[in-house]
């Protein structure tokens, strides 16, 4: 029977600047987005009903009757055999889950935007897993210059990070617009250190790595990332990587 497969790319964060908390309850941010060449893996195959199976480094315990592709498959009242190869750490600040269920639309022939809103902030921008910067709750979407091609190293501590526990700790204070992504910042950051110190011993690390040209946190956190100058200064650095860190090297679509 065949098999169809898609990449669930890890999103990127090149910037992230906290705005405003809503009265729904949701924070108007601006953020560039940007995605790797790698990440999950999604594979399905034709049946008449609608299932999910979940394996991969990172697949042990994940919920597997209300997951995201699940819900994905559901608003396109899809059926088939799915499988989720989970490669990136769960609560991680890649966009894992809206990536997912990005992923599953596209693989079930359905790239629609509003569907897609629904089912998470972040996830139309992983629909189109292209550069993009995000406004409103993210899903607001203007093109920008692409990184495409940009060495990568993501690096996280492997302790999970939970969104909602960070934006809880954001301490309100609006510090301005997003202008060039390279100038600006990640407005999470401090919030995520005070409840993950290792990510500070992360940033640090990545910033000391030859030719890096950029190292922020990604997202609510814990995994950061770094820019470099060129693959081989990347390929050096990987060698280099902590053991007790999970890492992944890339480069950005």
């Amino acid at each position: 029977m065949r098999v169809e497969r898609e990449t669930a790319y890890a999103k990127i964060n090149l910037a992230l600047h906290v705005r405003r908390r809503r009265a729904d309850g949701y924070h108007d941010i601006e953020t560039v987005f940007a995605f790797c060449e790698d990440g999950d893996v999604i594979e399905a195959e034709a049946s008449d009903t609608l299932s999910l199976t979940i394996e991969g480094p990172f697949g042990r315990g994940l919920e597997t009757e209300d997951n995201l592709i699940l819900r994905a498959a559901r608003a396109v009242g899809a059926t088939a055999a799915l499988r989720l190869s989970k490669n990136l750490p769960v609560a991680s600040g890649v966009g894992g889950g809206s990536a997912d269920a990005a992923a599953a639309l596209r693989l079930l022939g359905t790239a629609d935007p509003a569907i897609a809103a629904q089912l998470g902030s972040d996830v139309p921008a992983c629909l189109g897993s292209t550069t993009a910067r995000g406004e409103g709750r993210g899903e607001t979407l203007l093109p920008v210059e692409p990184v495409t091609g940009t060495p990568i190293l993501l690096v996280n501590p492997r302790i999970p990070l939970s969104t909602a526990r960070v934006f809880a700790a954001w301490d309100g204070i609006d510090r301005g617009r997003l202008g060039d992504w390279r100038a600006g910042r990640n407005d999470l950051e401090a919030p995520a250190r005070a409840l993950v110190p290792e990510i500070a011993a992360i940033l640090d690390w990545l910033n000391a790595q030859p030719g890096v040209t950029l190292a922020r946190m990604s997202g609510s956190g814990a995994t950061c990332f770094a820019l470099f100058e060129s693959e081989a200064q990347r390929d050096r650095a990987v060698a280099a990587v902590p053991a007790e860190w999970w890492h992944m090297s890339s480069r950005l679509r």
